[in-house]
């Protein structure tokens, strides 16, 4: 079925499921006891957060990529539910999982874009850097779309700044967060990444998953975040178009091959780099739990319509927003 898939099209309603997705399995994660819990009631864990991945975590990157094919969050109802009830970038309705992921370290959110501060405003950027972090993420972006030489650019600034003995500490307690690989999935399930087989797709993502991380503790890092990809097959738009609401196991089993093989990749680079720690998320499994137990999450239901706004409808569709409903079984069901 995915071979099907119309590109075009349907990579832009991906970027809007995948997240809806996302955002449904980390908003259930945070139901329970750190839902009362402000970021200025923790204790602030690292003095920053680096960020890499896709739209599950884009913050506005892509709002600053020319081209008109590109996809960006810059248009209602995007951030209808963020304090300021205006888009930012997020492919979500609110926060997302980089700004959860933030808040129980202890910031406000997310840490900013970086296209956002650099490269004009260079002072900005090494500012934010050493007080918060600083994201590239962008939607879109696949293991292949290495951002690492962002990251280089930004730390040269701040070494500048601070002297390398400064930077190198500050670094080695930093937190690098990453949560990517689905937009590779896609386009090889689409035949759009030059692929033919599981066994070598794999081989080529795990490796330069290994290189972005290796190259990474090279420059100072230590700690890492790992957020392992989630079931492909139950993003919105798949089951949409499955003809039944289901969800496409090939999909989910594709994403479950390369889960599979993040694990051994991470220990196998902490027993080569030293000092090199990590914690990897099981997006995967909080999903399906999330789906198949909402009630434990806090949830009545989950997924029983998907909103997709694009493309954009005129505005007397809904009575407040110019949304286009598309009802579809509960996951559950």
């Amino acid at each position: 079925m995915a071979r099907q898939l119309a590109a075009k099209a349907i990579r832009r309603l991906l970027l809007v499921s995948i997240h809806v997705l996302g955002a449904v399995a980390f908003a259930g994660a945070g139901a329970g006891r750190r839902s009362a819990v402000r970021p200025s009631e923790i204790t602030q864990q690292v003095p920053a957060v680096f960020v890499f991945g896709d739209s599950t975590m884009d913050v506005g990157n892509n709002n600053y990529l020319s081209g008109k094919n590109v996809p960006r969050a810059n248009k209602p109802y995007y951030g209808v539910d963020y304090p300021t009830s205006r888009p930012t970038g997020r492919f979500s309705n609110g926060y997302n999982v980089a700004d959860f992921i933030a808040k129980a370290l202890g910031f406000n959110e997310s840490p900013p874009a970086y296209l956002s501060l650099a490269p004009a405003r260079s002072n900005s950027l090494v500012v934010a850097a050493v007080s918060r972090g600083v994201s590239y993420v962008s939607a879109g972006a696949g293991i292949l779309d290495s951002t690492v030489r962002y990251f280089e650019s930004t730390m040269a600034h701040v070494e500048a700044r601070h002297g390398s003995r400064a930077t190198n500490k500050f670094l080695s307690r930093s937190l690098f967060l990453f949560g990517i690989g689905s937009n590779d999935l896609f386009a090889y399930a689409e035949g759009q990444s030059g692929i033919n087989d599981v066994a070598t797709l794999y081989a080529s993502l795990i490796s330069n998953y290994s290189a972005a991380i290796t190259d990474l503790y090279k420059d100072g890092a230590r700690k890492f975040a790992i957020i392992n990809v989630g079931p492909l097959g139950c993003v919105p738009v798949v089951r949409l178009l499955s003809g039944t609401g289901g969800c496409d196991d090939d999909l989910n089993q594709l994403a479950i091959g390369l889960d599979d093989a993040i694990k051994p990749m991470l220990t196998g680079l902490t027993s080569r780099l030293h000092g090199l720690v990590y914690s990897l998320g099981n997006f995967y499994n909080q999903a399906m739990d999330n789906f198949a137990h909402p009630k434990a999450f806090g949830k009545s239901f989950i997924l029983q319509h998907i909103v997709i706004w694009y493309p954009p409808l005129s505005a007397d569709t809904h009575p407040r927003y110019p949304w286009y409903q598309i009802n579809i079984p509960s996951i559950t069901s």
